[in-house]
């Protein structure tokens, strides 16, 4: 209950009431540590069910083995009965913008433009073409 308190003092909220879910998805990283809440996510709660945002089948194994000890901790850190069982659901993980632009091969720079002879650049372009049809 420690941590659902630093959660709420977190959150800022004024006077709005905190939710089983805010408080589920909130603690989900402390609960499981960083390693793990890098690779997932606490979507949401339906009823006393927290869905788990997961990158590969992988994770989603490794992380049904673990349950039960997932949920001990949820349940030290928020109370008993607030997250009762998980479910752990594969979503792809989003490219970030800046590794999405890095991964289009860039347009490879003419090599026939460092040949000096004019003709042999022409002979060499009129090769390359034939190669690559």
């Amino acid at each position: 209950m420690e941590i659902a308190s630093r959660v709420i003092r977190g959150m800022r909220l004024a006077g709005e009431p905190v939710t089983d879910e805010q408080l589920a998805c909130a603690a989900w990283p402390q609960s499981v540590g960083k390693k793990v809440a890098g690779h997932t996510r606490a979507a949401r709660m339906v009823r006393t069910r927290l869905v788990i945002e997961v990158e590969d089948r992988i994770w989603q194994r490794q992380l049904f083995t673990l349950s039960t000890q997932i949920l001990g901790r949820l349940e030290k850190n928020l109370g008993r009965g607030v997250v009762e069982d998980l479910e752990f659901r594969i979503v792809p993980g989003r490219r970030e913008p800046g590794r999405a632009a890095a991964s289009v091969p860039a347009l490879a720079p003419d090599e026939a433009a460092g040949i000096a002879d004019p003709v042999l650049r022409s002979i060499y372009r009129a090769s390359r073409k034939r190669a690559q049809a």
